[in-house]
């Protein structure tokens, strides 16, 4: 399962523990149990974002994949099947 995380300042799905920046989640297709696995792994990934920083900006400003993915966001199953809107891709 894929999800497509996006900073944003308005009405936040999560936010992370580290720097408090908001971001809206987009999901692929997922059980409760699946999204409470891709929580897990969507904050350890923003905890590694802050190795280098401990600012808002350690994360990716144009948005980021859980887990990653090389492809273009915009193809990715969470953006496509979270029906992301144009402006988190």
């Amino acid at each position: 399962m894929q999800v497509l995380c996006k900073g944003t300042e308005i009405e936040p799905d999560f936010h992370c523990q580290v720097c408090g920046q908001g971001f809206a989640l987009f999901w692929e297709r997922a059980t409760r149990e699946e999204r409470a696995r891709a929580m897990e792994e969507i904050q350890e990934t923003m905890r590694r974002h802050h190795l280098a920083s401990p600012d808002a900006d350690a994360h990716p400003q144009s948005g980021f994949l859980v887990p990653e993915w090389n492809g273009p966001i915009a193809f990715s199953g969470a953006a496509i099947l979270g029906n992301a809107p144009a402006w988190a891709l």
